[in-house]
């Protein structure tokens, strides 16, 4: 059965988060700045979760850039995974799964004008409700700028990233209920 392509929501307008009751679902949002290469991993990868049949209780997100254009999102979702690069000298392609505490446990902004995953999750710490945020990082060398092109190292763990995502929705998503 071929499935139909779904189109990574981007989002213009606060109403989206609110247009069904979220308490269930799970949010995974993949950041990044797209034309930079490498570091736009997790746009990515949204992108091919687009193409898959999605588990009922996942929603996907292209957070691309967006900063605080995203916070009405913290305040709809109890659980949210995102996925972004990090230049932390491991090995191209190093995914790793952290349970961030604070908004320094985030990596900063790896393109200079892009307000960074970091900066908007400071931003939620001053709210009332914080999600539950689990982060898949995806190690990078370098960013290539105007190139959507991934290096090979990073390209090749998307299956296996989109895999461990699944797994890990699932296991959050059973505690849940």
């Amino acid at each position: 059965m071929k499935i139909p392509e779904r189109t990574p929501v981007a989002i213009s307008s606060d109403s989206y988060f609110f247009e069904k009751d979220k308490s269930d679902s799970i949010l995974v949002m993949g950041v990044g700045n797209y034309l930079m290469g490498d570091e736009g991993i997790g746009v990515h990868i949204i992108q091919e979760m687009a193409k898959q049949e999605l588990p009922e209780y996942v929603d996907i997100l292209d957070g691309g850039t967006g900063g605080f254009l995203l916070l009405s999102c913290f305040q709809v979702y109890p659980t949210i995974i995102f996925v972004d690069a990090t230049m932390d000298g491991k090995p191209a392609g190093t995914i790793s799964l952290i349970r961030p505490k604070f908004a320094s446990d985030f990596p900063s902004a790896l393109s200079v004008h892009d307000v960074g995953l970091k900066d908007m999750v400071e931003a939620v710490y001053l709210m009332d409700k914080v999600p539950d945020i689990h982060l898949f990082t995806v190690s990078i060398e370098e960013m290539n700028p105007m190139t959507i092109e991934l290096n090979a190292e990073v390209e090749a763990i998307i299956p296996e990233l989109i895999d461990r995502i699944y797994e890990h929705a699932k296991n959050l998503h059973l505690q849940i209920k």
